[in-house]
């Protein structure tokens, strides 16, 4: 595998200009960064065709997680913190992906002053990556999870990418965003990249549409507001861009799949042709 990647990096150091080759997200590319990133979608695509994916990967013609986490520039042995796992659907690809040399972290917002359920539902990230890795018996980064009230001191600048998929609205109606933004200031290198998909309201969206209540925001909100925390936009991707949305559900983004909220034997089959919403990916460094 390493002589076919050898090979492959030859060929295409000698058939693309070295110019072309030295941008990746604003920064100077080698040919050392090129076997890299050869190396790395390997090692990702490996890790996407495992059998332990066989449930999961009916979701990757609407989430696209290896160009995705391709976008986001992300390599094994890194440190990397994702918000708020979930069901883990992306803690199954990053754990392996990353390595014994990388680390998984996962993050939740501080709960202390909510009602029992959303802190059952929020809270505790710690445990819950913990039996969610042992569970689906993952190996190779190291696991451990944290809330944003109580942020491991020695985390501070040692992370190289944090990773928020679909929460942003979330962070923001429950008054969540400052302190997570914060803190994902506090530990991030100074390098260290922010990467963000979002369900994406349409720019002419009326307030009601894009405040985060039904689940959308618009790009340039995300975006100015990211600025605000100190974040600097390095590039954007289409890759989990959906047309056929509306973005006009009367129970927000959640009536699509994977959710149905609201749905009918009559609306349901239009919404499995939609698929997923409409997403923007975008990729932010920390700013001086």
């Amino acid at each position: 595998m390493r002589l076919t990647l050898l090979a492959a990096a030859a060929t295409l150091v000698a058939t693309v200009p070295l110019p072309a080759l030295a941008q990746e997200a604003g920064g100077t590319r080698t040919v050392r960064d090129a076997l890299g990133a050869l190396d790395a979608h390997a090692a990702l695509g490996e890790v996407l065709a495992h059998e332990r994916r066989a449930e999961d990967r009916a979701r990757d013609q609407y989430r696209h997680p290896g160009e995705t986490l391709e976008f986001f520039q992300l390599r094994p042995g890194m440190t990397v913190v994702d918000y708020v796992p979930a069901g883990g659907w992306y803690t199954r690809i990053l754990v392996p992906y990353l390595g014994p040399e990388g680390r998984y972290i996962a993050m939740g917002p501080d709960v202390r002053l909510e009602n029992q359920r959303n802190q059952e539902y929020w809270g505790g990230q710690d445990a819950k990556v913990r039996a969610q890795v042992a569970e689906d018996g993952l190996t190779g980064a190291a696991v451990s999870g944290f809330s944003s009230d109580a942020v491991p001191e020695q985390l501070a600048g040692t992370v190289d990418r944090v990773l928020i998929f679909r929460e942003v609205h979330n962070q923001l109606r429950n008054g969540w965003l400052h302190r997570d933004l914060i803190a994902i200031r506090n530990i991030l290198k100074p390098d260290g990249m922010l990467g963000i998909v979002q369900h994406r309201a349409d720019e002419d969206a009326p307030f009601a549409m894009r405040d985060g209540s039904k689940g959308y925001l618009r790009e340039r909100d995300l975006i100015a507001l990211m600025d605000l925390y100190g974040f600097e936009l390095v590039g954007k991707s289409e890759v989990n861009a959906n047309p056929r949305d509306p973005k006009d559900w009367p129970n927000g983004v959640w009536m699509l799949p994977p959710n149905f909220r609201g749905a009918t034997d009559e609306t349901r089959p239009r919404l499995i042709e939609i698929g997923e919403s409409d997403r923007m990916t975008l990729l932010f460094r920390k700013r001086d």
